[in-house]
């Protein structure tokens, strides 16, 4: 099943139903996938009409709870080889994973408002979205607890987080609102979805040009159950909880990756590339993200149709 949030006016929206092709949607029973995701039942009526990403908000306009992790540890061993630190022998085994704001995420066509001396970055991820967990549950008791999987642009604006996690009490204003894809679906409804990970391309463009092109099932240390069960190891997960995978990063011949046009699989974040100019050349030569830049994150089937629909942002300077 594929679902989706228009909007209504409403703060949760309206929960549609979405053809595969993602051609037609139709109500779906519940008025809000939050409702759905508490256990109300899901209808079929026989009113179709042509889906509209336009008007798509954020599959969860809103959510009770967003755990972004960082699944991909080459992307985590990459920050500290830039910087001239070690990385602990333990980041291969315990999940980082950090608590985001979640009272209002973007619609996927709305603009990223910042000033560019933030360091304006995307990051493009996985995402699921839970049931209940309970605390202390296993790997395997979390994988069954994943409703939908959906796409995530975690805005970062990387100019802030040294002095907020110098701090040592993580980030804040360095992470605002983020934006997932118009669509999100069942594992059940993705061919790709093989234990607790997302196996498929993970397309972004950069100002049109191919800025990424990455396989998401590969260099994923630790897989969507992992992950939620590290969230429940002390508390209870209501449903609706979202979990992020972190940035996808691919490694290449096992070292760092190439850009798209050098003919490697290219970067989901700024950042990443930003790194290993760093590590190759000594400083960074691409900048972040100005007024007027614009990011898509999409991912394919095997035939070129669109799963997700498409994350579509451009940035907007702040007034």
């Amino acid at each position: 099943m594929k679902v989706a949030t228009v909007t209504n006016g409403a703060p949760d929206g309206e929960m549609v139903r979405v053809s595969d092709d993602l051609m037609q949607m139709w109500p779906a029973g519940p008025a809000t996938l939050q409702a759905h995701l508490d256990g109300a039942v899901t209808s079929k009526p026989d009113v179709y009409g042509p889906f509209q990403a336009a008007r798509c908000h954020s599959p969860l306009p809103r959510a009770y709870q967003f755990l972004d992790g960082s699944a991909y540890v080459n992307h985590v061993e990459l920050v500290r080889q830039a910087r001239g630190a070690e990385m602990p022998d333990s980041f291969w085994t315990d999940p980082l994973m950090y608590q985001g704001g979640s009272d209002s995420f973007l619609a996927p066509n709305d603009p990223i408002v910042g000033d560019p001396k933030w360091g304006i970055d995307f990051e493009g991820e996985i995402a699921v979205i839970t049931g209940p967990v309970r605390m202390g549950a296993s790997r395997d008791e979390a994988l069954t607890a994943i409703r939908f999987v959906m796409l995530c642009n975690d805005v970062s604006l990387r100019n802030l987080i040294p002095a907020e996690l110098g701090k040592g009490f993580g980030f804040v204003q360095s992470k605002p609102a983020c934006a997932f894809s118009p669509v999100a679906a069942t594992p059940d409804d993705l061919p790709g979805w093989r234990d607790g990970k997302l196996h498929g391309i993970l397309r972004v463009d950069l100002n049109g040009a191919p800025f990424g092109r990455l396989q998401s099932g590969q260099d994923m240390t630790f897989d969507f159950g992992t992950l939620i069960a590290h969230a429940a190891k002390t508390r209870n997960l209501a449903a609706g909880t979202i979990v992020g995978s972190g940035t996808v990063s691919n490694k290449l011949e096992g070292g760092p990756g190439k850009t798209v046009a050098a003919g490697g699989a290219g970067y989901a974040c700024i950042a990443e590339q930003r790194m290993i100019e760093t590590i190759q050349q000594g400083a960074p030569q691409t900048s972040f993200m100005q007024p007027g830049d614009r990011v898509q994150i999409w991912m394919e089937d095997e035939t070129g149709q669109s799963i997700f629909g498409m994350i579509d942002q451009t940035v907007q300077a702040v007034a």
